[in-house]
């Protein structure tokens, strides 16, 4: 397979891939919209291209997708203009559609399922988002599945439940990791002890090369889960407990989100999917684990340590934050 770009790649999953990429050999691009972050994630790595886009300009976008075959999507935006998803899909397709890319594979989440109808959920689940921001990601889906269905690219979509691991700075879980080794009360969003699943981020990007590189893959969505149902509460005391320290959180209600949020957009906007915490989706990742073969899913056990001993190696690194 020729090179691959990641769409919106300094975050932890963009990261992820990379690392999967680099353990490969395999060249690839690294786009986003400051060449300083691309150079402060990616700049060690000789296998890497960094490349901006300017998603407002159409030859810009077609630049930054010239060369490549498959295209892995992983653009976020500001949590209150989840509008932009599919405007900023669609302009995607069109350059990587009009540079000839073969390939295109969404990052995308459990927002389009909406509200669960089943304890498991797996691909044939309802998407019936009852929120904007669902409807959104759905929409972002559909524009993906359509181009592939016309024949214009091969599309296929991976959604991912909650992660959290090395550089995984907003995931629920990473204020308590910041907590356990600095002392102080983590802030957590509850309820805590509902069941949950999260994906350890280092496992997602060996799952997207085996997926991208897999002929059968495009055409539909997969499911990827976490390694097992838990809940919020047994994983922070596991991670202060590894980090030889007493539990010490506080826990926002919905109610107190509100509140929070009358000085804090991000805060206001995660009221909309704060169902998510009451009635959780948790994937039913079997028809991915039949396609692939084996899934590696690291266990929390091991995941927690991980994640403990990179931020602490990273706290002892000189100049870190």
């Amino acid at each position: 397979m020729g090179k691959m770009a990641l769409w919106g790649a300094a975050g932890a999953i963009g990261q992820s891939i990379a690392d999967a990429l680099r353990a490969q050999g395999r060249p690839y691009r690294v786009v986003g919209r400051s060449l300083g972050g691309l150079k402060a994630a990616f700049g060690n790595d000789p296998l890497a291209e960094a490349v901006t886009w300017n998603p407002e300009d159409a030859a810009s976008v077609r630049a930054a997708a010239r060369g490549v075959d498959t295209l892995v999507y992983l653009v976020g935006v500001p949590y209150h203009d989840f509008g932009l998803h599919p405007v900023l899909m669609q302009r995607t397709l069109d350059a990587a559609i009009a540079e000839g890319v073969e390939r295109i594979v969404l990052i995308g989440t459990v927002y389009p399922y909406g509200r669960p109808q089943t304890a498991l959920v797996g691909e044939g689940h309802p998407r019936e988002p009852h929120t904007f921001k669902g409807q959104m990601r759905k929409r972002q889906e559909d524009l993906v599945l359509a181009a592939d269905a016309a024949g214009r690219i091969r599309g296929t979509v991976l959604r991912l439940p909650d992660f959290y691991g090395p550089r995984a700075d907003k995931s629920f879980l990473y204020s308590a990791f910041q907590t356990a080794l600095a002392g102080g009360t983590a802030n957590l969003v509850g309820p805590i002890d509902v069941p949950h699943e999260f994906v350890f981020v280092p496992d997602v990007g060996p799952v997207v090369l085996s997926l991208a590189d897999e002929p059968g893959a495009y055409g539909r969505f997969w499911n990827l889960a976490g390694a097992g149902a838990t809940t919020q509460r047994a994983l922070v005391e596991r991670i202060f407990a590894e980090a030889g320290r007493a539990p010490r959180f506080r826990v926002a209600s919905k109610l107190m989100l509100r509140l929070l949020g009358l000085r804090d957009p991000f805060l206001r906007e995660l009221v909309e999917m704060h169902y998510l915490l009451t009635n959780p989706v948790l994937l039913d990742d079997t028809a991915l684990r039949g396609l692939l073969g084996t899934v590696r899913k690291t266990s929390y056990d091991e995941g927690i340590r991980l994640t403990l001993r990179a931020m602490a190696a990273k706290e002892r690194m000189p100049g870190a934050a």
